[in-house]
């Protein structure tokens, strides 16, 4: 029978042994096995295991156990969400279940003996929202474990949470972070689901972008070349390769005129860098070992700089390394590049590593962490890369050149395709391509069902999307993204620099109306040469608007160069991201104003008088929405932002994800009330978010009676369609019943009646 549960009182006082164990095991695995055998010994448990998150292939692997076979140590591996264990770290929260083995959650592993042990309880280790691992206990009798228990194993993870954090950071770098991939592919892995972030379809092989690429580590020497004329010629093939990639970028984006390869030509420029390979070779090493070895200190001394900018260019020194290798090669095979042609997986990818990848002609992209709204999927979307994200760190580990088929709009990867599916997908792009011709037959101008008109305009992010658009028969650019020429550089770009990009938007939009968003940074958009202090909460902090009017001299040149750029432009319009009040619309209004001013003071050629209108991203906006529409010329609402800042819901976080609701009461609402201001005071209103293109959104916009639509060029015609279908008397109908409706509950209910008689014919 169980000993008394108020024994559990003070088990949060005498489990601080556990912090001697520390200094008393011998190793780290000897640390783990006491405490378990000690949490085991706590609740009287017949079991004590201790499971450990490995960051690199997503799973929860067993590190130690009491009362399991201590075979199954490093054996048993579950994802999260994957039995029991899995599920435990999914939820974030204590299970405990009397009778474990009844559970549809649980999963059976042979090898760990464990059909004795009815009851089961788990909690997360975790520290803050780093998830470490996950604590076990498990008995024998059935409903063994009570609220008191898990009280109890709450507080030792919690109090384990820090020393086991270190223990797994020591196990990553005692071994090399790598998961050994069977030949033969689980059914698991033949097929993942993920996130489509750019559209397309792209069956290639995959090349794994990580620390200890096989390049750099795994390939034996005796594929390599080994002298130092081998190591010249494939130096000089590279260089070559360098500046014929960057002319090709140049060409295919204006944006990018600075050079993508700087810190490769730089290093390149560093007399060391040569002069200690050369060196090593003529000391009998090894060409490929002695490129390795000069690439690595080379990247020691960048990791180690206080600089985060200087930190991240590490990366830029492996990757140089990764080219000299490839040039040095014996067989060269095919490609310009370890790139070329190939389905590249990635944990993480800033805007300037994706215009890299467009200029190597990447097959696609496999992205695992990140949002769906994060820039680099927006600058896939704009270079018509397919890109799928996907939460399934093990792809790291798989096998180069492992063929891969991505259908990235649905968001399917298929590992190692069998013919059939291939077969299926070729057919489909056949037809795919027979039929393009006619799905992009848009209308020039875009009516309902009623004849009632509706404005199509377009998001740029890039200058090559100007053609798609034009092509599309977009009526002008709703929303011009103008951060992606500073995004793209090294350095911030000049006025002139960023004038001669202007130009070019409105030179080719011609007499179509155009509107500039001054730069919107901070939170996801980083520019590491500003070298900004580090922030907590970057979304709530400099960022947007807020930068700009702290740093004017950066302000001032793009208004320069916008209004310089526009001189001749009959239709422009500037528009200022993420105002939360009239003083703040007031001063960046003054700082156009001021600009006009310098500018006729040095006679310099500029547009007298452009719109001047505000992104509605804020909440604090609808309390003052009545005077902002009066300073205003013209609102256009960012739905993304203004639905995560007025629900609180980072949406990239997936924890929380399920809370970003469109369709909100609340979000409703305000976006009436909006219009309705808009309205009242005859300022035009467009929407340029993610609801501009969605076909289950469009009906209650045009309900609520928004006219203009701005979206990405590729979402028109679905756009052109879904508004087509509608009819605006059944469009203000819905729209009241949803405005009427006071929980989720009651829209979707509204929603399942009213949505199929907005569909389009098909």
């Amino acid at each position: 029978m169980k000993q008394n549960k108020r024994e559990h009182l003070s088990l949060l006082y005498d489990v601080s042994e556990l912090s001697a164990l520390v200094s008393d095991s011998k190793d780290i695995d000897a640390f783990l096995q006491q405490v378990v055998q000690s949490v085991a010994s706590h609740l009287h448990a017949d079991v004590g295991s201790i499971y450990l998150l490995d960051d690199n292939s997503g799973e929860l692997v067993l590190k130690a156990t009491q009362g399991l076979n201590p075979t199954s140590v490093d054996r048993i591996r579950m994802r999260i969400g994957e039995g029991l264990v899995g599920v435990t770290m999914a939820r974030m929260e204590p299970l405990c279940d009397g009778a474990a083995c009844d559970n549809p959650n649980f999963k059976f592993f042979e090898e760990a003996h464990e059909e004795p042990y009815t009851s089961f309880l788990s909690v997360p280790i975790h520290r803050g929202i780093e998830k470490i691992g996950v604590l076990v206990v498990q008995h024998r009798q059935p409903d063994y474990f009570d609220d008191a228990d898990v009280m109890a194993l709450r507080a030792i993870a919690a109090q384990l949470a820090g020393i086991v954090a270190n223990v797994k950071l020591m196990i990553g770098l005692r071994k090399p972070a790598k998961t050994a991939w069977p030949q033969t592919l689980p059914g698991e892995l033949r097929f993942i689901k993920g996130k489509a972030s750019a559209a397309g379809f792209a069956l290639a092989p995959a090349m794994a972008l990580k620390h200890g690429d096989p390049l750099m580590g795994d390939a034996p020497d005796d594929t390599f070349q080994s002298s130092a004329q081998g190591y010249r010629q494939s130096l000089q093939a590279t260089i070559g390769q360098l500046k014929q990639l960057q002319e090709q970028l140049v060409l295919r984006l204006p944006e990018s005129a600075a050079l993508i390869f700087d810190a490769h030509y730089m290093i390149l420029k560093d007399p060391r860098f040569d002069r200690q390979i050369l060196d090593l070779i003529g000391q009998g090493l090894h060409a490929a070992t002695a490129v390795r070895q000069v690439a690595r200190q080379f990247i020691t001394l960048f990791e180690d700089n206080a600089n985060p900018y200087i930190r991240e260019k590490s990366q830029d020194i492996e990757d140089l390394a990764r080219r000299i290798l490839f040039n040095l090669r014996k067989e060269k095979g095919e490609g310009r590049s370890p790139m070329d042609g190939h389905i590249v997986i990635a944990s993480q990818l800033y805007p300037s590593d994706v215009l890299k990848l467009a200029s190597e002609n990447v097959a696609g992209i496999i992205l695992v962490n990140g949002g769906t709204t994060s820039h680099v999927a927006i600058m896939a979307r704009s270079l018509q890369i397919p890109m799928i994200i996907c939460q399934r760190g093990e792809l790291l580990q798989l096998p180069a050149d492992t063929q891969i088929l991505m259908d990235a709009d649905l968001g399917n990867i298929y590992l190692d395709p069998s013919e059939q599916v291939r077969r299926q997908f070729a057919e489909r792009n056949r037809v795919r391509e027979q039929t393009a011709g006619e799905a992009v037959r848009m209308q020039p101008q875009t009516f309902t069902a009623d004849g009632t008109r509706v404005h199509l305009l377009a998001n740029i992010n890039l200058l090559s999307e100007l053609t798609v658009a034009q092509d599309l028969k977009a009526e002008g650019v709703g929303l011009y993204r103008s951060e992606f020429p500073f995004i793209v550089r090294s350095v911030l770009p000049s006025e002139e620099e960023q004038r001669l990009v202007y130009e070019r938007l409105f030179k080719q939009m011609a007499d179509r109306p155009v509107c500039v968003r001054t730069l919107d940074i901070g939170g996801e958009k980083v520019l590491p040469y500003l070298n900004l202090p580090q922030e907590a909460n970057p979304e709530l902090g400099l960022r947007s608007i807020r930068f700009l009017l702290k740093h004017r001299d950066v302000f001032d040149q793009q208004l320069r160069a916008i209004l310089r750029a526009g001189a001749h432009s009959e239709q422009l319009s500037i528009m200022f991201p993420m105002i939360s009040s009239l003083d703040e619309f007031e001063a960046a209004r003054q700082a156009v104003d001021e600009a006009i001013a310098d500018l006729s003071r040095e006679r310099l050629e500029h547009h007298p008088k452009p719109a001047i209108g505000t992104m509605i991203e804020m909440p604090s906006v609808l309390a003052i929405i009545d005077e902002l529409a009066t300073a205003a010329d013209f609102f256009a609402i960012g739905t993304n932002d203004f639905i995560q800042y007025m629900l609180a819901v980072d949406r990239g976080n997936e924890s929380v994800a399920g809370y970003y609701q469109p369709f909100h009461p609340a979000i409703l609402r305000a976006l009436a009330r909006i219009v309705e201001a808009a309205d009242r005071y005859a300022k035009p209103l467009s929407v340029c978010g993610e609801t501009a293109h969605d076909p289950e959104f469009l009906p209650f916009l045009i309900g609520i009676g928004v006219r203009r639509l701005s979206a990405d060029p590729i979402f028109l015609p679905l756009v052109q369609r879904t508004v087509g279908a509608i009819d605006l008397d059944r469009a203000r109908s819905y729209a009241q019943e949803l405005l009427a409706a006071a929980t989720l509950r009651q829209v979707e209910t509204a929603r399942a009646k009213w949505q199929p008689l907005f569909r389009p014919q098909a």
